[in-house]
This record gives structure tokens, C-alpha cells and sequence, in this order.
């Protein structure tokens, strides 16, 4: 069993990653809303520094640049294949800047998991 992590940079291809994950056999997807250390820092990640009574104009000045982080849990190695493959037909190249980061781990165990199966 292995867990497969996408951190989406763009938050614009996370349709088309999770319709690809899909047609590639995940079993489901949670997606998380998240951002990394480098924009937080330079002041585009989270905000909290909105007025108490913000207008609609506050939240488009103050615009969050928001990743999007993919996570499946996938019980083989042939299925895993197909979804990094289909990562990368959806992404290109991972390794260039502003794309992101595709991570795969062993799970041990996994609790809960076949709970919609009934």
C-alpha cells in the first residue's frame, strides 16, 4: 500500500489532476488548501492581516496564492504507476519551477479505508 502526495502548485490544473488520478484508478482523493513557507513569507501565502468588516475589494487586493495538496492512499504499485505517469501528462515536467511536488510513501497501515465499499 503507499500513499501518493501532490503538492499543485497551480491550483488551476487540480481538476484535471484529480479527473487524470481518477481515470488512472485512485480509489479517492482528499485536497487539501495549502501553502508553502517561500510565499508566506514573502507575504502571498495565508493572510491575517484583513480588515474586521472587509469588502469585497479587500479580499481581491489581498488575493491568497493558494496550493493545493492532493493526497491517495493506493493499495499497488501498478496503479501508482499509472497516476504518476498521468501526473505528468497533466503537469510536464516536475522539475521546473512552479509546478510541484509529487511525493510517494509506504504505508504500513491504513484504518477506515473500505468504509464506503459497504
Amino acid at each position: 500500500m503507499f500513499m501518493i502526495m501532490l503538492i499543485l502548485n497551480d491550483a488551476d490544473y487540480c481538476q484535471e489532476i484529480l479527473d487524470a488520478w481518477d481515470a488512472a484508478g485512485a480509489p479517492g482523493v482528499t485536497v487539501l488548501a495549502s501553502t508553502g513557507l517561500g510565499h508566506i513569507r514573502s507575504r502571498q501565502g495565508l493572510h491575517d492581516d484583513l480588515p474586521l468588516m472587509p469588502s469585497l475589494k479587500d479580499f481581491l487586493e489581498q488575493g491568497e496564492n493558494m496550493h493545493r495538496t492532493l493526497i491517495s492512499i493506493i493499495q499497488d504499485r501498478e496503479t501508482v504507476d499509472r497516476i504518476i505517469k498521468a501526473t505528468h501528462d497533466e503537469l510536464g515536467d516536475l522539475n521546473r519551477p512552479n509546478t510541484g511536488i509529487l511525493v510517494i510513501l509506504p504505508v504500513l497501515e491504513a484504518y477506515g479505508l473500505n468504509r464506503y465499499d459497504q
